[in-house]
């Protein structure tokens, strides 16, 4: 299948025409992400925190301390919602009412697994490596034994997702076209400078 299945909660209902459920897209969205926020509960209390993902096919992969409280209740089975976004550009409309912003976003639907198999685990490291920087997963030391036991690698998978996209310009009023006030977009981008080498 090219798209994912819309469910009750993927299935986007405010500003509809703009859900998109195509798996090419959806995953080009995670790939350039840096970040991703992983929300859960644990005893009614929500739990969120922002992390590095990473993606192999359909599973999405997150990173962290071992003894992290949030990956604790999704391991218990709690189940996450997991959100990325990327901010294309801010939309200047004629009306204060129709600013708005140009993104890319995607919510993620999904129960945890921890990756305790070794070939995967260091196999799961190594891309995260490589979407830093292409061939730094043989430049860089591996890690050692304590440090992959301190190390939690959590999997989920894509099965329950859905993307919300906003693209061009202004939608003003037709009665606001002859304001003297100016509208287009101010793009937003996110580069990657030089590296600044340290040298001891």
């Amino acid at each position: 299948m090219s798209e994912y299945s819309q469910t009750e909660r993927t299935r986007v209902r405010r500003g509809s025409k703009r859900a998109n459920y195509d798996k090419e897209t959806i995953n080009a969205i995670l790939d350039e992400a840096m970040i991703c926020h992983v929300s859960t509960q644990l005893g009614g209390q929500p739990l969120l925190q922002p992390t590095i993902h990473w993606r192999d096919g359909d599973q999405l992969y997150v990173h962290g301390s071992s003894k992290n409280g949030l990956f604790r209740a999704l391991l218990e089975g709690s189940e996450a919602c997991i959100a990325v976004t990327l901010l294309d550009g801010i939309v200047f409309a004629r009306s204060a009412f129709h600013h708005s912003v140009n993104y890319r976003s995607v919510v993620i639907y999904s129960q945890a697994r921890l990756v305790d198999d070794a070939d995967e685990k260091s196999r799961a490291l190594d891309q995260l490596m490589e979407k830093f920087h292409k061939g730094r997963s043989d430049e860089a030391r591996r890690a050692n034994e304590t440090e992959m036991k301190a190390t939690s690698v959590i999997a989920f998978t894509l099965s329950e997702v859905s993307a919300k996209i906003r693209t061009g310009g202004p939608v003003d009023d037709p009665e606001d076209m002859d304001l003297p006030v100016w509208a287009g977009v101010q793009p937003i981008s996110t580069v990657l400078g030089e590296i600044e080498y340290e040298n001891r």
